[in-house]
């Protein structure tokens, strides 16, 4: 169903509830009972009738901000029929319909005389409480709506796109770069992606209590769509292969590199990308990384290379026998190679690259404090499962393209599977040698939405679209705008034998993140006039107010 439609018709049967619940309490407010039916202007004459903005009631069937405002609106309503309770309002924003509907058909409500209403002290201090309360939840509905429908912040927990992007970089993502997605689970908690809180098995995301309701869902929808993500751009996107949220917009949430688009074909040789037989060529801001062994006569000074490079995660093991150190740079740039291979104690510098055909990673083992490599299959880690490529062998691989008729069989179907299936819901089955969509026997599928490649520029250490595949485009969440805070250390690295010391890297604040540019501009003053006019905004109200009352006079 479209997602317009699929929208009206969840605003009518809340229309319908809340007329069917407050039809009595509209007709003792002076108001024809069909008004408690109407969509928008129901919750009108309760903000009117209740000396609040009445333009709020536009706020009251938005996705996650509406059910919020209409919980504020419902006690409105029940306060001024005397429901003023902890138990009133509990079972208000508990079960409003069903409450409401209690206080509807009861014989003996009435509204609130408010003139003959003698307030005492203590009633005085509970009317400025809520006072206080209705601001705060207001305060929390405005960044609700700047949260899901403009920008959203990010914060970088992984060194994938290190030193692109910096652990512990925070950022804000803009929600209209590639158009807007629409919210897909409009009943939801504010400000949190997928899950609530890890409640279950620790690190264990599947038994933890989602942060909304999966059953109240609208279909994919993209608005104001002027731009496509291009090749270069660094964007935020929702994780394919999520295997414990069904919700593409409560995925989790990663940022990569989109280095190829639909129609492209992408490849790694020996560690470097190609994309259309044509090798990368870097922006001025791109610092791509690869892994390196190190060996030294004596130990490295690492908190000393942390003083000059920034933090570089890296695991470091003593070779009893002779005395040296082996160490496994997790990601280096060819400029910091160069530099740590001219240091005097160090014997050889290698970088780490799988041999060709060869379908394996490697992995970390920690055992007895005595970390070491490991190579492994993966046949199941790749993609496609049944390619005997590696992170640093890869492809080449064609990007779909919407429209694009490919061949569907035994050799291609792992490449292909989740496209059909998951990314564009179709029912698939492979009985006997034979495939089958939706029923229906076929070698050809047709293509219905572009896809990407999106890959980390720390190479060796980014889990990107080699492991998980092609990044459907309804997966698109936007493009990162600028750092607004950028804290080392932050974040613990498991993989590395040391640790980045803490500190505020004032000089990434407030820069642009995807301009491309090796200097970029810091925007500083425009986040302080957004916060002088946030905060500041009700003092220079009153002022004006103030001035204007003293010239009347």
């Amino acid at each position: 169903m479209n997602y317009f439609l699929t929208y009206a018709v969840y605003v009518l049967i809340l229309s319908v509830l809340m007329g069917i619940s407050t039809w009595k309490l509209f007709k003792k407010l002076g108001y024809s009972p069909l008004f408690a039916f109407i969509p928008f202007y129901n919750y009108f004459i309760i903000l009117k009738e209740t000396k609040h903005p009445k333009w709020w009631a536009i706020l009251s069937y938005l996705p996650i901000v509406g059910p919020i405002m209409m919980s504020v609106f419902h006690l409105y309503l029940v306060k001024k029929f005397g429901k003023t309770l902890f138990k009133d309002q509990f079972l208000t924003v508990i079960l409003p319909f069903i409450y409401m509907a209690t206080i509807n058909y009861g014989k003996d409500v009435e509204l609130e005389d408010e003139n003959a209403i003698f307030l005492t002290d203590e009633e005085k201090s509970a009317k400025k409480k809520d006072s206080f309360v209705g601001s705060v939840t207001f305060a929390v509905v405005f960044a609700t709506i700047i949260h899901v429908f403009v920008t959203q912040p990010f914060g970088i927990p992984t060194g994938s796109m290190e030193r692109t992007l910096l652990v512990g970089d925070f950022l804000f993502v803009n929600k209209w770069s590639y158009g807007y997605r629409l919210p897909m689970r409009p009943l939801a908690i504010p400000f949190l992606q997928g899950t609530i809180m890890d409640t279950g098995e620790k690190g264990n995301p599947k038994d933890d209590p989602k942060s909304y309701v999966d059953a109240v869902k609208l279909p994919y929808e993209r608005i104001f769509q002027f731009s496509k993500p291009q090749k270069k751009d660094i964007v935020v996107f929702n994780y394919p292969q999520d295997s414990v949220h069904t919700a593409i917009d409560r995925k989790d949430p990663y940022v990569k590199r989109c280095v190829a688009v639909a129609g492209d074909t992408f490849e790694m040789r020996a560690g470097r990308l190609f994309v259309n037989g044509k090798a990368e060529t870097f922006l001025g801001d791109q610092e791509v990384q690869h892994a390196y062994t190190v060996s030294t006569g004596t130990q490295l000074d690492i908190p000393g290379l942390y003083n000059i490079y920034g933090f570089l995660p890296v695991r470091e093991i003593q070779n009893e026998k002779s005395g040296g150190f082996v160490y496994m740079f997790q990601g280096l740039t060819d400029k910091t190679a160069k530099e740590i291979k001219s240091l005097p104690n160090v014997i050889s510098m290698e970088e780490n690259i799988y041999p060709k055909d060869s379908a394996t990673i490697s992995y970390k083992l920690n055992a007895d404090k005595t970390a070491y490599t490991k190579s492994i299959d993966t046949t199941q880690s790749i993609f496609p499962i049944n390619k005997p490529w590696n992170q640093d062998w890869y492809g080449p691989l064609k990007i779909p393209k919407k429209g694009d008729v490919v061949t569907i069989n035994q050799e291609t179907l792992p490449e292909y599977q989740w496209i059909i299936s998951q990314y564009e819901h179709n029912k698939l089955e492979n009985k006997n040698g034979k495939i089958f969509i939706n029923g229906k026997e076929t070698n050809q599928y047709t293509i219905q939405q572009d896809y990407y490649m999106m890959v980390g520029d720390n190479r060796d250490a980014s889990l990107d679209a080699r492991f998980f595949g092609f990044v459907p485009e309804e997966n698109i969440v936007g493009k990162p705008m600028f750092t607004w805070m950028s804290v080392q250390g932050v974040f613990a690295d498991a993989s590395s034998t040391y640790q980045a010391p803490k500190k505020v890297r004032w000089e990434r604040m407030f820069k642009a993140t995807n301009t491309g540019e090796a200097n970029k501009t810091s925007y500083w003053w425009i986040a302080a006039m957004i916060l002088i006019l946030f905060f500041g905004w009700e003092y220079f109200v009153k002022l004006f107010r103030k001035k204007k009352t003293e010239d009347d006079v």
